[in-house]
């Protein structure tokens, strides 16, 4: 049983990922990581570009919204030597009451027209753009969602001695359009 079951229904590889050079780095996963295992088997676990954490922060945020324990052992790799705090832990368990389906609102295909369900594969791009990159060893970067007109951030930070890029900050957990089985006025 997938702890993807209750909100969708997903395979369970992933695909190579696809990375053009123009600042704008598309993942596609053939299915979204259950495990920290299988997050860490994945080739962007290597952490050696911003862009791949920036993807699996999407990842482990699905998971997340699937089962918090398992999505808060993912985040935690992710931040490297620095795990969650406690205020947010309790930031990500506020936002998931309501809506588990923003994380996925960033994969191609999700719009609240069909609940946030991707498109299979499972493809994110991450972009910057001429202010991403303000100081060494920092990183802003963007992506786009389904449910929302302007870009949304996610901060990350380089550690020199391993050569790896760590999740700083998130900002991807606000709020989207109401998917249409949820919207009244649909």
């Amino acid at each position: 049983m997938s702890i993807f079951d209750n909100l969708k229904n997903n395979p369970v590889n992933a695909a190579p990922s696809n990375q053009p050079q123009s600042g704008s780095y598309t993942f596609t996963f053939n299915a979204l990581p259950e495990s920290l295992t299988e997050l860490q088997a994945l080739p962007e676990a290597s952490l050696d570009t911003p862009y791949k954490t920036a993807a699996l922060t999407v990842c482990a945020l699905c998971a997340y919204a699937a089962a918090p324990k398992i999505g808060k052992e993912m985040l935690n790799f992710l931040k490297g030597p620095a795990p969650l705090s406690p205020y947010e832990i309790s930031f990500l368990n506020d936002r998931f009451r309501d809506g588990k389906h923003v994380p996925f609102s960033y994969f191609a295909g999700a719009t609240p027209d069909n609940n946030y369900t991707p498109s299979t594969p499972f493809r994110v791009t991450i972009f910057s753009n001429p202010y991403s990159f303000p100081e060494s060893g920092r990183a802003t970067l963007h992506l786009n969602s389904g449910g929302a007109d302007s870009p949304r951030q996610i901060k990350l930070r380089l550690k020199p001695s391993e050569g790896k890029w760590y999740l700083e900050e998130q900002m991807i957990l606000v709020g989207v359009r109401t998917p249409k089985a949820a919207d009244p006025w649909a």
